[in-house]
């Protein structure tokens, strides 16, 4: 099949072996150099010979990568860092068709026309190469090689419809991510690939959908360069690209390339468009006929620049560079960035001053050769080559290590998203070509470890980046076992409340309630929401029966202020408090979870919750209970169901001006049967002093906000009496005295103690006593005693201020709490 010596060219369409063909014949030889047309080729090949032939006999030399041990027999390159003065038995150019792309085509045709093997030269291609090839180069064999699996058209598809182990074509970054948002909302995930993937960013996204991970990939056309994945169908996301120069429509070799990676040995493929037929990107007819028959127009042109430029002077160099080729099937580039930035630097001065020898120029021109990994555009990459020429044309002729270092640093982070990282990888990728360029560095070897130290921590935290962005493992664990019969997901409920599908945790039960993971996106949410609903009914109703039967411990008041009144079982939440007419019987309102419950469970959990509420009003508020009751009760006397019904009806604490009407009816009998309820008639306030203390005071602002539909109030701190003025604690337990608030059962004593020391009408001196162990300042005790119908009284010898008695003035308006309080709202009611 191939002569010794020989100049052979196998062609034809995409899946036809044609680069296993040429790895086999390479590790046949005794060397053996292959040019690629991507870095991530070069290391996928790379690693397989390596595999082959020992770590120590293959060489890897890319621009910003290079393994080059001692003893190296076989080169895998990119096409532009093929070592073409080196002597091997074999070289073989892969997708040579590629010198006719207007940017990097000069270099395939350089690489066509100059790169042979001492042995055997293999030249790969489509078969529109064919008339190139035959012009160029006419002594060499042309062997086809038919595709060995069937390539057919399937149309449009919506992207939920798309097959497993589907590839998506985009022709831009942002196409691509929003591609994969996309399908993480729909199917759980997909990989990412990108030219500008490092390889280790790349091979551990491929990884993910070669293992199954993941059953989609989303990538840029890069997957048309020979990159091997188990693809059955190719998806164009659209059929229009960028150049870098205009927005066109592919090229029919083009989209051959990129559908014909659909299909793997003789497993056929399909390929078509995302979207539908009206409003997505379409395949003319023709098109679609020629991809299916691998029938393409032949090349009638190749791009041809001088690889081997006259670099006597400036001028002779970019003269031998824009020089046009002398064959007519040859056009001359268009101008490269490469050729850009050196023009733009020959008009310096400084540039021209230095370049005076053919060394030196090579040197500019060689540093003119650092890609634009950033893609800044010819003019910013320009200062920037030019700072770089301007350390290897002075002193030693190196780099200087600080600049080199504190670039490497600036660099060295892994925060950000994951644009920020790849435009961190970018950057680094032109500080690992410096760095593998034998003389720019003092210590090449350090820096060219730093740079793929660095180049690899930040490929990690990309794919794991592009992992967190694009893939939930979640929903990819649900399409991938158990597809759309949510009925067949093995859910796991740890103690803790962790939901789990198939080991993946997908959100928390809480109580009854499930909610899915907080990285949850909304779409995702709705299918995982389903899958619980469906499968955790049987832990619900097991939940429900332990409620059921638990202790009253587990059961608790929720009081905090500022939240809606209810009953927590074991901490959760499962139930809230709304008003009724009788404020000892609220109603109860079931946590939605709760009430989602089937009809058995849930009436066990209303019972349960209701007797525990119940029990806990009785015991609380027992007095208040009484009262009630007697108000209620036809026994007693209407007088004094007049003063009961308000006095229950507000919490057991009220004003005395507003039952002074009540009051007024009673006689001597109907006074001690109110006492006998624990009801204390002041001379300011009708309370019951066991409702006072703090649990009682808990239970009655809780009940009053419930039944007012109101959250919960702040209370004043357990077992304080006497508090700096706040209307917002005060209510009706305390009462309002200037700068201070004293609690009403303590007003009483006062006002007790101040009627047991007065003589009639008499001015006298109450004992200060009382007061000051209290606390309550001298304004306070003067605003309690006017309250109390006394005035000051002057001319009188003798310590403390001295008071007379002037009968009560209970008409007086009284200091209101602040609206929205509970203790506000009770006086409120007793006021109507």
């Amino acid at each position: 099949m191939f002569a010794s010596s020989s100049l052979a060219a196998v062609l034809g369409p995409t899946n036809t072996g044609k680069t296993h063909l040429a790895v086999e014949r390479m590790c046949g030889h005794s060397s053996g150099m292959m040019g690629f047309p991507l870095r991530l080729l070069a290391r996928e090949v790379y690693d397989r010979v390596v595999a082959l032939k020992g770590v120590e006999q293959v060489a890897l030399i890319t621009g910003e990568e290079k393994i080059l041990p001692p003893k190296a027999r076989w080169f895998l390159c990119t096409a532009e860092s093929m070592p073409l003065d080196r002597d091997v038995a074999f070289v073989a150019l892969d997708e040579a068709q590629l010198g006719a792309d207007p940017e990097r085509g000069h270099v395939f045709t350089d690489r066509l026309l100059r790169a042979r093997g001492r042995e055997e030269t293999l030249i790969l291609g489509s078969d529109s190469l064919r008339p190139m090839l035959r012009a160029l180069t006419p002594k060499a064999e042309i062997i086809a090689r038919p595709r060995f699996s069937t390539l057919s058209y399937a149309g449009a598809k919506k992207l939920s419809r798309l097959p497993k182990r589907s590839a998506i074509v985009a022709f831009s970054a942002e196409e691509v991510y929003a591609v994969a948002e996309m399908l993480r909302r729909l199917r759980g995930g997909s990989a990412v690939v990108m030219g500008a993937l490092s390889p280790r960013t790349r091979n551990a996204q491929v990884a993910m959908f070669q293992a199954g991970e993941v059953d989609y990939l989303v990538a840029t056309d890069a997957i048309g360069m020979g990159l091997n994945m188990d693809v059955a169908h190719v998806a164009f996301a659209s059929l229009r690209k960028f150049d870098g120069r205009r927005q066109r429509r592919l090229t029919l070799a083009e989209m051959a390339q990129i559908a014909g990676r659909a299909g793997r040995h003789q497993r056929d493929g399909t390929f078509g468009t995302l979207g539908s037929e009206e409003s997505g990107a379409r395949f003319e007819p023709e098109e679609i006929e020629a991809i299916e028959s691998h029938d393409f127009p032949p090349l009638d042109h190749l791009y041809w620049r001088d690889g081997s430029p006259d670099a006597s002077g400036i001028d002779a160099l970019i003269g031998a560079l824009e020089a046009r080729p002398d064959q007519p099937v040859l056009r001359a580039a268009p101008e490269a960035t490469d050729l850009a930035v050196l023009k733009r630097l020959a008009d310096e001065p400084w540039v021209r001053d230095r370049a005076r020898t053919p060394a030196m120029v090579a040197r500019l021109w060689a540093a003119c050769g650092l890609p634009d990994f950033r893609k800044t555009g010819a003019d910013h990459h320009a200062r920037f080559v030019g700072r770089l020429f301007r350390h290897l044309s002075e002193g030693d002729g190196h780099v200087p290590h600080q600049w080199f270092a504190e670039e490497i640093a600036r660099l060295d982070s892994v925060q950000g998203d994951v644009e920020t990282l790849s435009g961190r990888i970018a950057a680094a990728r032109s500080w690992a070509y410096i760095a593998h360029r034998p003389d720019w560095l003092a210590d090449p070897a350090h820096w060219a470890a730093r740079s793929q130290a660095l180049e690899e921590k930040l490929s990690d935290a990309l794919h794991a980046g592009l992992t967190q962005r694009f893939v939930d493992r979640r929903t990819a664990v649900l399409m991938r076992d158990f597809g759309s019969d949510d009925a067949l997901l093995p859910v796991t409920v740890a103690a803790d409340g962790t939901v789990s599908v198939d080991d993946e945790p997908i959100g928390r039960l809480t109580g009854f309630a499930f909610t899915p993971t907080p990285d949850a996106r909304r779409g995702d949410n709705r299918r995982l929401l389903a899958a619980a609903d469906r499968r955790l009914a049987g832990e619900r109703i097991a939940r429900a029966r332990a409620l059921a039967a638990a202790r009253d411990d587990a059961f608790a008041l929720v009081s905090e202020a500022g939240a809606a009144v209810g009953i927590a079982w074991d901490g959760i939440v499962v139930a809230t408090l709304g008003g009724t007419r009788d404020l000892l019987r609220p109603r109860l309102l079931l946590d939605r979870a709760v009430a989602a419950l089937d009809a058995a469970p849930r009436e066990a959990v209303a019972a349960r919750l209701e007797r525990w509420l119940a029990g806990r009003i009785a015991r609380a508020l027992a007095p208040l209970e009484k009262i009630a009751a007697a108000a209620a009760d036809k026994a007693t006397p209407p007088a004094l169901r007049a003063l009961l019904a308000p006095l229950a009806e507000a919490g057991g604490a009220m004003p005395r001006s507003e039952g002074d009407a009540a009051l007024a009816g009673l006689d001597k009998a109907m006074r001690w049967r109110a006492r006998r309820l624990g009801i204390t008639i002041g001379a300011l306030d009708i309370f019951v002093a066991p409702l006072l203390k703090p649990e009682a005071m808990r239970w009655r602002a809780a009940l009053l906000a419930a039944r007012r539909g109101a959250a919960m109030p702040a209370l004043p701190p357990p077992g304080m009496a006497l508090l700096p003025a706040d209307p917002a604690l005060g209510g009706a337990d305390y009462r309002m005295l200037g700068g201070q608030m004293l609690r009403i059962d303590l007003v009483e004593r006062i006002a007790r103690a101040a009627h047991e020391a007065r003589d009639g009408q008499r001015a006298f001196a109450p004992d200060p006593a009382l007061a000051t162990s209290m606390g309550l300042s001298a304004d306070a005790l003067a605003r309690l005693m006017a309250l109390l119908g006394f005035r000051a009284a002057t001319g009188h010898e003798g310590a403390g201020p001295h008071w007379a008695w002037q009968g009560h003035r209970r008409a007086r308006p009284r200091p209101r709490a602040a609206p929205g309080n509970a203790f506000a709202a009770l006086a409120e009611l007793t006021r109507r």
